[in-house]
């Protein structure tokens, strides 16, 4: 059985319906329940059980009841926890009130989400998490400097986690995207080379879930790049990314 948060968006349906087939268990959570329904009526017509939630990773309880209810459905075996959002652009700074909310859904809802998870997998003796990050987060650009904040704090997080976990029979991954054609990623006003289409993003993180992977990054090149970009000296970095 698998669960996913943030199943509605451009990465989430298409990882949801690249599960989707006959005796396959998905726990689907979103806030968009319109999105939601289609969703399920996709991955039903391809064979899976379907079960769906209307839920805001920002309310810990909500989330923990909901996970909760789905364990009693159907032992999970896998959580995906996907639910993220951007603020910032090229054109204009993030709001306070906008940088408060990229770090709830973010951030503490990959916490509300992993806790509980992680719960029921020592319950149970067993269980695969998976967290979603980004190449982003592994420098902070000045378009988005929360959106690189939180994603940076999650990989941290989930290498952490990783490491504790082994040894109860719990494998954590975490999944580095770059740009992945979204409704997030139309929104970007600049160009995005190496953008791929959801549907590749999916066969990637479910390829690399199976193997148990510490980090699913993708694609190769973008990946490339964000490392080289980690080692610049901030001199360099400052001049080649500092805002006109």
């Amino acid at each position: 059985s698998i669960l996913i948060t943030g199943a509605a968006g451009g990465i989430g349906s298409a990882l949801a319906k690249a599960y989707a087939s006959p005796g396959i268990n998905l726990f689907l959570g979103d806030i968009e329940p319109e999105s939601l329904a289609s969703l399920a009526a996709q991955c039903r017509s391809l064979g899976a059980e379907v079960w769906t939630a209307v839920v805001d990773v920002t309310n810990h309880r909500a989330v923990a009841a909901w996970l909760n209810r789905s364990h009693q459905i159907r032992p999970l075996d896998l959580v995906i926890a996907l639910a993220g959002i951007s603020r910032g652009t090229f054109c204009r700074e993030e709001t306070v009130e906008e940088i408060r909310e990229v770090f709830a859904v973010n951030l503490d809802g990959m916490v509300n989400t992993a806790e509980p998870a992680i719960t029921l997998f020592r319950q149970r003796g067993k269980g695969q998490l998976a967290l979603t990050s980004s190449l982003a987060g592994t420098r902070g650009f000045p378009v988005a400097p929360s959106y690189c904040a939180t994603k940076s704090a999650i990989r941290v997080y989930g290498e952490g986690l990783r490491s504790r976990l082994l040894r109860e029979n719990i494998v954590v991954s975490v999944i580095n995207p770059g740009f992945v054609k979204t409704s997030m990623t139309d929104a970007n006003p600049y160009p995005m080379p190496f953008r791929v289409s959801a549907e590749r993003a999916a066969r990637i993180i479910k390829s690399q879930l199976a193997w148990g992977r510490a980090h699913i990054s993708f694609p190769k090149p973008h990946a490339a790049g964000a490392f080289l970009l980690k080692l610049l000296p901030a001199w360099l970095f400052d001049r080649i990314f500092r805002l006109k």
